[in-house]
């Protein structure tokens, strides 16, 4: 157990020393001293790669809408209708103000209150938000869970590896627009069993979880069959069971890799939920604002473009809160042994 009184000296140490560690008569508040200042600057390496990561995604924003801005601006001072060109207007689209509305357009359609509301756009945009979540939360969940336990029964057998593993990347095959309906309709006709009452958005993240299970299978199976040959002989002459070496040895192996499938999957998840909402009508989540704003694309084209950013928005949060759990459990060094 650590000495209170030694920390604190510990901490003292720390605060009035520069650079390396300064020397200190007793070996345990010098061993704690080198602790506290690797977990500092840790922290501050932390901080500082955040920091630069959120710089980079505003110059990032900023360029894009310069870029955007630009090339509605060549657009319009061609002609009129821009059809004197080889591009805009042919291969490109036209860059008028219902084609393309102004960036200013865009940012105050973020906040004005749509005819028949008393609430801003943004508010309504982050509610469908939060019900698209939910949808591919549950859809991330369900594939995490299938597509592992799929992973882990294809381990057990290279025989059955290269049987089912064909099967697996052929379902990908099909489009996710066809199947969405039929999952939905199937969802209402089918579970009257069920103690309680099915309802679409349950149906939607059945959608997601098809999109999720296979990232995380592909990469699951490689990740459970990374242990070197030497790891696994020494849990045999250990005599551990199967359980245990794939609970010890070969899911701990495994994480760098799941995670970069988790990061995959998570979008795609959102993905599912949107264009399964799209595709199937269900109302209450941001596929079924995209699908409104493009009916309504005359009369405010400003809330489509943003109905479009709030769901971009929403797969960088997915993505930004797997890759904190990611830090937290793996670190720098697992996500190194991917890339």
């Amino acid at each position: 157990m650590i000495d209170p009184a030694r920390q604190a000296s510990a901490e003292t140490e720390i605060d009035t020393a520069d650079g390396a560690p300064a020397a200190v008569d007793d070996p345990i508040v010098f061993e704690q001293l080198l602790r506290l200042q690797a977990a500092r600057e840790q922290r501050r390496a932390r901080m500082r790669r955040t920091g630069r990561q959120v710089v980079v995604l505003a110059v990032f924003i900023c360029l894009l809408g310069l870029a955007y801005s630009a090339y509605k601006a060549v657009g319009t001072a061609i002609d009129d209708a821009q059809s004197g060109w080889p591009v805009i207007g042919s291969i490109l689209p036209e860059s008028d103000d219902l084609k393309m509305p102004p960036v200013l357009d865009i940012v105050s359609g973020v906040f004005e209150e749509p005819r028949g509301t008393d609430e801003p756009f943004w508010s309504i945009v982050g509610k469908e938000a939060a019900f698209t979540l939910r949808e591919a939360a549950v859809g991330f969940a369900v594939g995490v869970m299938v597509g592992l336990s799929i992973a882990v029964v294809l381990t057990t057998s290279g025989r059955l590896e290269r049987a089912l593993v064909p099967h697996v990347i052929a379902s990908q095959t099909i489009p996710l627009i066809a199947i969405a309906p039929i999952i939905v309709i199937w969802g209402r006709k089918s579970f009257d069993f069920l103690p309680f009452e099915w309802q679409d958005w349950m149906s939607v993240s059945i959608i997601a979880t098809y999109l999720t299970f296979f990232p995380v299978t592909i990469n699951g199976l490689r990740g459970l069959q990374s242990p070197r040959p030497e790891n696994l002989e020494l849990m045999d002459s250990y005599a551990a069971r199967w359980g245990q070496t794939l609970w010890r040895l070969r899911l701990p192996a495994s994480l760098p890799y799941l995670f970069a499938a988790f990061k995959i999957a998570a979008t795609a998840s959102v993905v599912g939920a949107i264009v399964g909402e799209i595709s199937a009508g269900v109302k209450g989540g941001l596929g079924r604002r995209v699908l409104l704003e493009a009916q309504r694309y005359t009369t405010g084209p400003e809330r489509l473009y943003v109905a479009v950013l709030g769901a971009a928005a929403l797969g960088i949060f997915v993505f930004a809160v797997i890759s904190t759990i990611e830090y937290g459990l793996v670190g720098r060094k697992g996500r190194e042994t991917v890339t």
